[in-house]
């Protein structure tokens, strides 16, 4: 299960940050380290800074996009503070290790991490089913790339090696892996404009309470076929563009 999550990191602008985090990810047995656009090389200071996890600084794939890197993924959560400009399914740390260690046995789930200075973009939020905060003291509430990374990793093993000491194995749900959200939003969106119900030239607003209304509701694999076989019949009753 620990081999198939994901630790994402956006836009690293410092070395030695990608070789602390992938020393806090072995220490918890994690080893898939996904580095979207990093505005950094992985140098003799990663490795000085990894330590004995050298070999997953080294091997860390390296993407242009964020959907690159989640595409496969059927779990995507984003760290970063409680927004109140972008209300989004938000999980403790516990939570999240939770689902991670069941869901983490049927697909690969990912874990983001945004840029050290400005973390994530709100577009990047919105590509996660749900956001993590860690309730850091509020008078002193900061955390390091590799100390969040750390955080998170401990809570997904401590969840996983729970599970196998428990002996009790959990049915988990089919869930559509990211790309195929995704393809059900464009979808989604190109049916609700045909029929006006949005203005073509304004739907950023209503598709991201939308988008935020399935997150919620995580729906599997078979009900997101389900919601496009009906888009699907939406559309042959609409009037044909000559």
């Amino acid at each position: 299960m620990l081999d198939n999550v994901k630790v994402i990191l956006i836009g690293t602008s410092h070395p030695g940050n990608i070789g602390s985090a992938a020393r806090a990810m072995k220490v918890m047995g994690l080893s898939q380290l996904v580095l979207v656009k990093p505005e950094c090389e992985v140098d003799a200071q990663t490795r000085a800074l990894a330590a004995g996890a050298a070999d997953i600084a080294q091997n860390a794939v390296i993407v242009d996009s964020l959907e690159e890197a989640v595409a496969d993924c059927g779990l995507v959560v984003g760290s970063s503070a409680r927004s109140r400009t972008l209300e989004w399914p938000m999980l403790e740390p516990r939570e999240c290790g939770e689902k991670f260690a069941i869901e983490g046995e049927n697909h690969p789930v990912a874990l983001i991490f945004g840029r050290e200075r400005t973390g994530l973009t709100n577009e990047e939020l919105q590509a996660c089913h749900y956001h993590v905060c860690i309730p850091a003291n509020p008078e002193y509430s900061s955390l390091n790339l590799a100390m969040a990374v750390q955080t998170l990793s401990y809570e997904v093993r401590v969840a996983h090696l729970n599970r196998l000491q428990s002996g009790y194995p959990t049915r988990v749900e089919e869930y559509p892996r990211h790309k195929e959200l995704e393809m059900f939003y464009e979808h989604l969106e190109k049916v609700i404009t045909s029929t006006q119900f949005i203005a073509q030239d304004k739907p950023n607003m209503v598709m991201t309470k939308l988008r935020r209304l399935f997150n919620r509701a995580r729906p599997e694999s078979q009900e997101i076929n389900i919601l496009r076989g009906i888009l699907t019949s939406v559309e042959k009753q609409l009037p044909s563009k000559k």
